[in-house]
């Protein structure tokens, strides 16, 4: 398993303790003021669970932070 991986110009990196990539961008906010990540990071988490593999799903908390977590 790789410790980095770059989708769309965002570096994911492998978080040992939590055994998660994550990776930050921009914070955005939705209609109802909650945070989000940015468009773009949010596709590329989806593209990296995706390559990943069954059991992997992308996620996203506050501040503009992407996880991709085996599920």
């Amino acid at each position: 398993m790789d410790n980095n991986y770059s989708i769309d110009g965002y570096r994911f990196k492998f978080n040992t303790d939590c055994e998660m990539y994550e990776c930050r961008g921009s914070v955005c906010y939705d209609d109802d003021h909650d945070e989000l990540p940015e468009p773009g990071l949010w596709i590329a988490a989806n593209k990296l669970a995706s390559r990943l593999g069954e059991g992997w799903e992308a996620t996203y908390s506050e501040k503009g932070w992407c996880e991709v977590v085996k599920s």
